[in-house]
């Protein structure tokens, strides 16, 4: 049994679930996302919750059911409240800034990076050493954060670098004399 995929998804109210095949459609007030479901696992809506089950007694569906059953939850939420990742820039120099809708940061290198958000996704630079990224797909918002933090990694001996607010750099010391 999937400790994840056995509990239910809770619709909250303003939230309308459509099931039509396996497909599964969430609306809400910050938008709207939609996926398909594999065809091992089977959903239905019992008044105010999504219940998720297998249709087929595999090792497949059993890996399924609890990644099944993890996004439907994740469109949920979304659609209500939304994701939100941070990242602080470490770095003399390093500074982010908004150019139109794209996000515009100086990163060490001979020229500005400019990052254009994708649909769905906004950037909000509330000090020029933060950037919040936010949307209603968490995949979404932590494909684009993983790429802003791939342009310049922290690196182990100054901490230089773009970060995940709150991430931890191990630190290595520099060559003996």
């Amino acid at each position: 049994m999937s400790r994840i995929g056995k509990k239910a998804v809770a619709v909250p109210s303003g939230v309308t679930v459509t099931i039509s095949g396996q497909t599964v459609e969430v609306k809400g007030p910050k938008g709207q996302l939609s996926w398909t479901l594999p065809e091992e696992i089977v959903v239905k809506q019992e008044g105010a919750e999504l219940l998720l089950t297998k249709a087929v007694e595999s090792t497949r569906a059993q890996a399924m059911w609890g990644l099944s059953r993890t996004l439907v939850g994740n469109m949920v939420e979304g659609v209500t409240t939304g994701f939100e990742k941070t990242l602080e820039l470490v770095g003399v120099g390093y500074r982010a800034a908004m150019k139109g809708d794209a996000l515009s940061m100086q990163l060490g290198f001979s020229h500005d990076v400019d990052v254009p958000p994708p649909a769905g996704i906004t950037f909000v630079v509330p000090k020029q050493t933060e950037i919040k990224i936010s949307g209603i797909d968490k995949q979404v918002v932590g494909e684009i954060a993983s790429q802003i933090r791939g342009l310049r990694p922290p690196e182990p001996y100054k901490g230089k670098g773009v970060r995940y607010a709150g991430e931890v750099v191990r630190r290595k010391e520099g060559k003996k004399k």
